[in-house]
């Protein structure tokens, strides 16, 4: 209590930073007042330093809120008061929860942190100081002046003048010491500046880098504002100071006044301190970017990107008077080949605070354009260099002013290298070089990096590789997919630690005998999973990354009808494939695959469905799903459930006008021959229509039956004719009647009706009247029994009568 009481005896100046200390609902300054006894007599040092003494503390804390709360209802005026310590309480609470979710600091923020402190309570002190020499200066001024009246005897002058020497004597140890604690404060800032520009600003600069190729990184930037703003409050204030102390010189001075002779010195080291800080400050918080593009830093002529700069010491005096103005490879000399480009768009922006979430000043830049400069002899420039276009680094700069309190700082932040297209498809190699560079080379301005570029460690680049895979969804790669990577890229050993990659042989060179790069396969494959395999990536579902040898050798050891699922490693675009395995009743087992889905296949019908409804024609062309189970040994049902195409609440049909259909994928069942075949599911078509996907037919997919023109089947008036159950998942059926037969009138047929799932619950024998017609007809069949397998209400024409009811439409 001895402490708080204390604060509040203090001048109403230094009560005005006090209350800055409790702005805001970190710490309300009402818990300080009515805890202080106890805040007071608590170890917070140990605290900092031990994490379980700090949770004790934090549950003893709530306990005193409980506490005080339960004072506070015996007292008829502090229902408000009762109120105020709930909510803190449950604030607190809230906080700690944000604090468990952050990493802890490290020993390096803590010193830190510490030294911030430190630096604070000594300009405080300082203050004191300097009032208490201006009153030491005020009273030997006075006694100087008055000392030479007309009355004193000698002796008296004689002893005044020995008065005045001491107060001269000491109110010079009071200058010196003044000085004294001035350098030591600027020993403080200059050691916090060290580690704020030396080592963490490199760090969150580190960050960056990786955050913009994938990284998981935490690159927010509000406590290094928070730690700049504190050092450069507290130097502007030691600013403040020594032009107090120039004012108290100017009134007095003597021979060997330390003011004189050490302030100017003091000054300039100030003001040294003060731009460094600045300086360094200035950011650039958010690299370029283009909409829709593959990450940060790969840009393209003619599209604007957005860009944003942060000034982290926060000056709201200086809201919107700093402008920052952007431009391109300032200063960069002129290489043969090397491209030029002019920023288009509104390149001049005001720091302001309106456009940071946490009050920082900042200036965003979201309309910028970049067009290429025409070369001398009238079009465009070219590279002719030795660089690709994609190899060509470029860098975008910003220069501010800052002008307060007589000091003049010109600011100046660079982006990290970006690269500039001008086409889309461009853009893979783009990123390529965007992933190369940030991935090895922490210089910003080591423009000719890919002059010749330095090979990858293998622990370096799996750790790229895991990122672009957890940037696009929730799961990067995992030891053995990176194992599996490894063993692709540098054959098969006993440790990949020393293994090297180069810049050719990752983005230019052909990859295990194909026509396109290591890199390529795996944008292709990056690719495909965000756009239609993120939720089974997602899950661990996908093995992904596994050789056809490796495949099998898992397969043979599981139970009969496990798949597994992988990537194709032929398919430049991106492609996957399941394989699973027969065990026969003789010992022997047989993996078999599937030629691999492309996104065109997908694009047709979600991965899911063709897991779930996937068949193969087996013996008397019996339709049967072999995948069972989900590697290792999940009943593929249970994994993949949740994906499913939903129905609505009844389960029917939500286009109840339409005819609900799907396509059922049925293989062959060919040794070493089995294809690949998708379907769409719930294909919605009208009556009267035929809805083909047509082009959409990707190469070597049988689609049963809704293909192109099926020839119509030929019968006999006294002939059964049969529909296999296959056929029920197309509503056209046509019957072309031989010659001499336009009076037959109906034909038996016999059908299987299924349910949901596929299986056969039924089976119909059945006959249908069909319109007099020579030679081609088509009719429906109405049978109830079929109405779970697809429904519509439609008009149905039977011998010339209209009945309005559910029917079923059959194409042969």
């Amino acid at each position: 209590m001895a402490q708080w009481h204390s604060l509040q005896q203090l001048d109403s100046a230094y009560l005005q930073k006090v209350d800055e200390l409790y702005i805001g609902e970190d710490f309300p300054m009402a818990v300080r007042h009515y805890l202080s006894p106890w805040i007071e007599s608590q170890d917070w040092e140990k605290a900092s330093r031990d994490v379980s003494v700090a949770s004790i503390l934090f549950q003893n804390l709530l306990e005193n809120l409980d506490i005080q709360y339960s004072r506070f209802g015996q007292e008829s005026e502090a229902f408000l008061l009762q109120h105020n310590f709930r909510s803190f309480k449950q604030n607190f609470q809230v906080q700690m929860l944000q604090v468990q979710q952050n990493p802890m600091e490290t020993e390096s923020q803590q010193d830190i942190q510490k030294k911030m402190l430190e630096l604070k309570s000594k300009v405080l002190d300082m203050e004191h100081h300097v009032n208490s020499l201006e009153e030491q200066q005020d009273e030997f001024d006075f006694k100087f002046k008055t000392h030479n009246l007309e009355g004193h005897t000698e002796q008296e002058k004689r002893e005044e003048m020995k008065v005045l020497q001491d107060l001269l004597n000491k109110l010079n140890e009071s200058r010196k010491n003044l000085l004294v604690s001035i350098r030591n404060i600027l020993g403080i800032a200059d050691s916090l500046l060290v580690s704020l520009v030396k080592e963490e600003l490199v760090d969150w600069r580190r960050r960056q880098q990786k955050a913009c190729i994938g990284a998981p990184e935490n690159v927010c930037l509000n406590r290094l504002e928070q730690w700049f703003t504190v050092n450069a409050e507290c130097l502007f204030h030691l600013k403040k100071i020594l032009k107090k102390l120039e004012e108290l010189c100017g009134k007095l001075t003597y021979e060997g006044d330390p003011f004189k002779m050490e302030r100017p010195a003091l000054q300039k080291r100030l003001d040294q301190l003060l731009t460094d800080l600045l300086q360094s400050a200035f950011v650039v918080e958010s690299q370029p970017t283009i909409p829709q593009g593959k990450g940060p830093l790969a840009l393209r002529t003619n599209v604007q990107f957005s860009v944003k700069t942060r000034l982290l010491v926060k000056i709201p005096e200086m809201n919107h008077l700093m402008k920052v103005t952007a431009m391109i490879d300032k200063d960069i000399q002129q290489v043969k080949g090397y491209r030029r480009f002019n920023i288009l768009g509104t390149n001049s922006k005001a720091l302001n605070m309106a456009e940071s979430t946490s009050g920082g000043m900042v200036a965003e830049f979201r309309h910028l354009t970049l067009k290429e400069q025409k070369a001398g002899s009238g079009g465009k420039g070219s590279n002719d260099g030795a660089l690709s276009v994609t190899e060509e680094l470029h860098i975008i700069s910003f220069e501010a002013l800052f002008e307060r309190h007589g000091l003049s700082v010109k600011l100046q932040a660079s982006t990290l290298p970006v690269v500039i297209i001008s086409n889309t498809s461009q853009q893979q190699s783009a990123w390529a070089s965007v992933l190369w560079f940030n991935m090895l080379c922490t210089d910003p301005k080591a423009l000719s990096f890919f002059a010749s570029s330095p090979v990858a460690t293998w622990p370096q680049l799996s750790e790229m590789l895991s990122w672009q895979f957890l940037s696009l969804t929730k799961r990067g790669l995992n030891e053995e997919q990176l194992r599996m990577l490894a063993e692709k890229l540098f054959g098969r050993q006993l440790s990949y630690e020393n293994c090297r990659l180069s810049w050719a042989r990752f983005s230019k060179e052909n990859f295990q005998n194909n026509n396109f790069s290591f890199w390529a396969w795996i944008d292709g494959i990056l690719t495909l999973v965000k756009s239609y395999l993120e939720d089974l990536w997602n899950e661990g579902y996908i093995m992904g990354f596994v050789s056809k040898g490796k495949e099998k050798s898992l397969l043979k050891k599981q139970q009969h009808g496990t798949f597994l699922l992988r990537f194709s490693e032929s398919c430049k675009d991106g492609a996957i494939t399941f394989s699973w395995v027969d065990h026969f009743s003789n010992g022997k087992s047989n993996v078999r695959s599937v030629q691999p889905f492309t996104k065109n296949d997908l694009s047709q019908i979600p991965f899911v469905e063709i897991l779930r409804n996937f068949q193969i024609l087996v013996d008397e062309n019996i339709p049967e799903n072999p995948l069972k189970f989900l590697y290792p040994n999940i009943p593929k049902d249970d994994a993949l459930w949740k994906y499913y195409a939903e129905k609505n609440a009844d389960g029917e049909n939500p286009y109840k006008e339409y005819i609900k259909t799907k396509l059922i994928v049925i293989f062959t069942d060919k040794p070493n021959d089995i294809r690949s075949a998708q379907s769409v599911d719930t294909m919605n078509s009208p009556v009267g229509t035929r809805d083909c996907p047509g082009d959409a037919v990707p190469q070597g997919i049988t689609y049963a039956p809704q293909n192109e023109e099926v020839p119509p089947v030929t019968v006999a008036s006294d002939e059964l004719l049969t529909l296999s159950d296959e056929l029920l998942n197309d509503p056209w059926m046509s019957v072309e009647l031989p010659q001499g037969d336009t009076d037959l009138c109906n034909i038996d047929f016999s059908l299987q009706a299924l349910d949901d799932d596929n299986s056969v619950y039924s089976t119909v024998n059945d006959s249908c009247s069909i319109e007099d017609h020579p030679f081609t007809s088509e009719f429906f069949c109405s049978n109830p029994l079929l109405t779970p397998v697809t429904t519509a209400t439609t008009p149905t024409h039977f011998s010339g009568v209209s009945h309005d009811q559910p029917s079923r439409l059959l194409h042969f």
